[in-house]
């Protein structure tokens, strides 16, 4: 992955998975959406992101799991400045990101179990863990008799529970979901936040962009809030000068 700089290494030290310096998006030659971002999050946190629709939710989400460059600003995740990174680097940071898109990204052509099987087949592992390993994650969010069902035929809660089984499965370095419980009961929905939970135990760095507020109200995480494309809290995570050098 190439040598990294001295601001690579101390951002690495600091243990900061994400690290947003002066960050500004636009989408072609559109306006701006998000404006002059920065912010710092800690490995091993939690938060949700809120904010009205349009704020620019699902844009930060973009830029954090590289679907998408800065305008403006630089970006440093798991200590390397990834703002101008070669496509051919951004993989193996893409692998250690679990995303939930709101729009699932299920393969129709492949089963449930395939699906959520995806992750661990591109990382080597071996079949025989493979099965025995999605079956159980399934099961544990009320898939179990559906392992073999292929999203056309699953309801929209049920598709988005494949999506997040398919995300979470490999136990990723960071885990953003997007709005992850708009399709599902409020048992579904609190058993998921419970899954993210235990990842979260483990090491694993959760961002949740949601509307909900019953859920915001029963799980007190850090909230990050988006306002027309500008981050309004909390000041906690804002302060990202005292790590910061020159390469």
């Amino acid at each position: 992955m190439g040598n990294l700089t001295k601001k690579d290494l101390l951002v690495a030290a600091v243990g900061d998975v994400f690290r947003f310096e002066g960050v500004s998006m636009r989408y072609r030659l559109g306006p701006e959406v998000l404006h002059d971002i920065s912010f710092a999050l800690p490995a091993g946190s939690f938060h949700f992101l809120t904010g009205p629709s349009g704020a620019g939710k699902s844009s930060l989400m973009r830029l954090m799991y590289l679907a998408h460059r800065p305008y403006r600003g630089s970006i440093a995740m798991f200590g390397r400045d990834v703002s101008s990174l070669p496509r051919q680097e951004l993989a193996t940071f893409r692998r250690r990101i679990g995303v939930v898109f709101q729009d699932f990204r299920l393969l129709e052509h492949l089963t449930a179990l395939e699906n959520v099987a995806l992750p661990l087949r591109i990382s080597g592992a071996k079949e025989v863990q493979i099965r025995d390993q999605v079956a159980e994650l399934l099961s544990w969010v009320g898939l179990g008799e559906q392992i073999n069902a292929k999203p056309s035929t699953l309801s929209g809660g049920e598709q988005q529970r494949v999506a997040i089984a398919r995300a979470v499965i490999a136990r990723p370095q960071v885990l953003l979901a997007d709005e992850p419980t708009g399709n599902v009961d409020g048992m579904i929905a609190t058993r998921l936040m419970h899954l993210f939970e235990e990842l979260n135990k483990i090491g694993t760095t959760i961002v949740v962009a949601t509307h909900n507020e019953a859920l915001l109200e029963r799980f007190p995480h850090s909230r990050i809030r988006i306002e027309n494309g500008v981050l309004v809290g909390p000041r906690d995570i804002f302060d990202t000068s005292a790590e910061t050098v020159q390469s």
